[in-house]
């Protein structure tokens, strides 16, 4: 499993993640001031993307890619605390589940 945390996203990749996500977390993905990317296998990212919603205020996203069927991205979007915080608890729930 991979996490990175893209701190104040340029227009640029808000432009790139636009093309790959669906039209409902558009706004989300406008007003967020951290994006958390989440890489890894389909059970996971289901389980990461409830820990994260549970854990606080943010707006997980399906990132559609090339590899779907091997591996899932998701995006966690809100302000940067939350999105940090966010990513803490799924790698603290994952680690207590031996999933990393």
């Amino acid at each position: 499993m991979d996490f990175r945390i893209i701190k104040s996203p340029s227009n640029s990749t808000k432009d790139i993640l636009k093309k790959r996500m669906s039209k409902n977390s558009l706004r989300d993905l406008e007003n967020a001031d951290a994006i958390g990317l989440v890489q890894g296998k389909f059970i996971d990212m289901i389980y990461a993307s409830d820990i994260a919603e549970k854990a606080v205020g943010v707006t997980v996203e399906d990132i559609r890619g090339t590899c779907p069927q091997h591996m899932v991205l998701i995006s966690v979007l809100g302000d940067t605390s939350s999105v940090e915080a966010a990513l803490n608890e799924i790698k603290l729930k994952m680690k207590e589940v031996g999933a990393i």
